[in-house]
């Protein structure tokens, strides 16, 4: 039975990555020259779902809140600020490499394929688990099969960079890191926000950036990767609200995924017992991704007590407390984050949204059943028939038209069922037609991507129906 659940999880994903490739939503990177594992660029749907995602995360966090402000900080930060937050010694994952063919892996990876949680243990828990599955002769390389990997070591996922410093000069006083998350720069401009926009506590800072992490096994397709972007939010709030606020978020993260069309069966919130030193609280949100195989973490919220801003305070030298007028009291903030990866809800979209049917033909047919919000393309058009000029102007011009309140498409390429299997494929909500009643009484064919019913809509009218579904 589980090997079965794995083969149906494994060509899923095949699937999905198929797909990403074939209609452009995502490539492997550098694939004329062989590809760099675990990093992926986004084609032109891709990139419009991920910012449709974007977009959607920004309007609920920032555009209708009253309590936050947005920020887009550099991704290169004063190397100090690294050290202050431990990343430098302590942002490091347990290596485990093979003997014989020279693989490196993920030794926590490998203990959880036995039914281990080794998530966030310590080296010596590690090491004592992997000389248990040695010593009974289960412990061999997932790649060439030998019994020849190594004991487990720390491994630095920082990833350095020489800006401003010949290679062969660096050394740890003027190394500069590519940032492992987005939060960093948060802490950083916590006091010019305070001094600028003048915001009272309790408060929030949003933004989406890129970050890095030197994996040391990515796997998973866009699930883990090397370089991703990240959608993080500090609130800084009196330590007294502390329970109240990391419930609050709690609530208004897991009904962000209800409301774009993620079923509620298929998210659950993780408690995490063994907390990191500066935590108060942890959970994770959960989504199960049939292509993965089971539950993976989407989000983090986590209650992170003024660890952050002392030690900024203290590597600084800067005062990084806020005096509170109506309490008559002045305390260093304490901080509720939450953080969640934008590359990997894309997959979890798509995911969600992959479906298949089989037609009276006989032929399997795919569809990406996206919420039509962060679907790329809201709408196609098109002409009922290719070689009958009107239609083909008519719809032009109405695509023409359109495309200034909505991302469209026109297409006239083959017939009409495979133009609307195209656009299934790709998540369009609605296929316009234009046929020959259109050039009479000036109304077209509007047919829904999930329902196939056909309606049939005025041109005039064409915005605000859309609009009404969107909304």
């Amino acid at each position: 039975m589980e090997k079965h659940k794995e083969e149906n999880h494994n060509n899923l994903m095949e699937k999905i990555i198929s797909l990403a490739k074939r209609r452009g939503f995502i490539f492997a990177s550098s694939e004329i020259y062989g590809g760099m594992a675990g990093i992926y660029d986004y084609g032109h749907y891709g990139i419009l779902l991920k910012e449709n995602i974007k977009n959607a995360w920004l309007k609920h966090m920032i555009q209708i809140r009253e309590d936050m402000v947005g920020l887009d900080s550099s991704i290169f930060m004063h190397p100090k600020t690294w050290v202050a937050s431990g990343h430098v010694g302590g942002f490091n994952d347990p290596q485990v490499d093979c003997r014989n063919c020279k693989n490196r892996f993920r030794a926590d990876h490998i203990l959880e394929g036995f039914g281990i949680n080794a998530d966030k243990a310590s080296l010596e828990f590690i090491n004592a688990e992997l000389d248990k599955l040695r010593a009974d002769k289960k412990l061999v390389c997932t790649n060439c099969g030998k019994a020849e990997l190594t004991e487990a070591k720390a491994f630095s996922m920082m990833v350095k960079s020489n800006l401003g410093s010949p290679v062969d000069t660096l050394n740890e006083e003027n190394v500069v890191y590519l940032r492992p998350e987005t939060c960093g720069g948060i802490y950083l401009e916590y006091k010019n926000t305070i001094d600028s926009l003048h915001p009272k506590l309790p408060f929030g800072i949003a933004q989406v950036g890129k970050a890095f992490r030197n994996e040391i096994s990515a796997r998973q397709f866009i699930f883990r990767t090397r370089e991703f972007e990240q959608m993080e939010m500090q609130y800084f709030h009196d330590p007294v609200d502390t329970a109240s606020i990391f419930d609050m978020w709690k609530k208004t993260r897991y009904d962000w995924y209800l409301l774009y069309g993620i079923p509620e069966e298929k998210l659950r919130f993780f408690k995490h017992l063994k907390l990191a030193h500066y935590a108060k609280d942890a959970y994770d949100i959960e989504y199960d991704f049939e292509s993965l195989g089971g539950f993976k973490e989407v989000e983090g919220i986590h209650a992170r007590g003024d660890w952050d801003l002392s030690q900024h305070s203290k590597f600084s030298g800067t005062t990084l407390d806020y005096y509170d007028e109506e309490a008559k009291k002045r305390f260093t903030p304490h901080i509720v984050e939450t953080a969640v990866g934008l590359t990997r809800l894309t997959l979890m979209f798509i995911d969600n949204a992959y479906t298949e049917i089989l037609s009276e033909e006989g032929e399997t047919r795919v569809f990406l059943k996206l919420d039509p919000r962060i679907a790329p393309i809201k709408m196609a058009i098109f002409p009922l028939l290719k070689n009958k000029p009107e239609l083909v102007r008519s719809a032009h011009d109405l695509y023409l038209e359109l495309r200034k309140e909505f991302m469209c498409e026109f297409d006239d390429n083959g017939n009409i069922g495979k133009r609307y299997r195209r656009q299934d494929e790709i998540g369009t909500p609605w296929c316009i037609v234009v046929d020959f009643d259109t050039m009479i009484d000036g109304t077209v064919t509007i047919r829904d991507r999930d329902t196939g019913v056909q309606e049939r809509v005025n041109k005039s009218e064409i915005i605000n129906y859309i609009k009404d579904r969107l909304n």
